[in-house]
């Protein structure tokens, strides 16, 4: 039996070993449900979906609504809360950083490739084909359709 074999490069991502998730200890959080605002309506408004983490040791406080379920939002904030003081510590080497650098990496060689690709198309010489005189090849055309001027046309009148 033959594997299956896979033809695709492997990714930034896949090459550089990510740091582990961060995590927080339950008893610097204070937790907080607020009721929603916004779009959705009269349910949004009346219900304590919205979530709000305060972290004690370092007062960053996260807010999220960002669904209807509570136990949804609980989990969003804290993996905000947790990324936001992963980013203060780490700087530069936090997970969101290097995600965020690999996703630039990937638009400015998007951006290369096709930057070289309507170069290559152009010819890299401005307009194609054609002479100061407004003519194909050197030759006038004098309102003839193209190709008249050097007999190419057949008479199919």
């Amino acid at each position: 039996m033959q594997s299956h074999r896979s033809f695709r490069a492997p990714t930034a991502l896949a090459i550089k070993q990510m740091p582990p998730r961060p995590t927080i200890k339950e008893e610097d959080i204070e937790e907080a449900f607020l009721k929603g605002s916004g779009p959705g309506g009269q349910k949004i408004n009346k219900t304590s979906s919205a979530v709000q983490l305060k972290h004690r040791p370092t007062g960053l406080i996260t807010k999220s609504q960002a669904t209807r379920s509570r136990s949804q939002n609980r989990n969003i904030a804290r993996r905000l809360l947790a990324e936001r003081l992963e980013e203060m510590e780490k700087g530069p080497e936090s997970r969101k950083a290097i995600k965020a650098e690999a996703a630039r990496k990937k638009k400015a060689s998007k951006t290369k490739k096709a930057k070289r690709k309507y170069r290559n198309l152009d010819g890299g010489n401005g307009a194609i084909g054609t002479s100061e005189d407004g003519g194909i090849d050197g030759t006038k055309d004098e309102g003839l359709p193209v190709g008249a001027s050097e007999g190419i046309l057949d008479a199919r009148r």
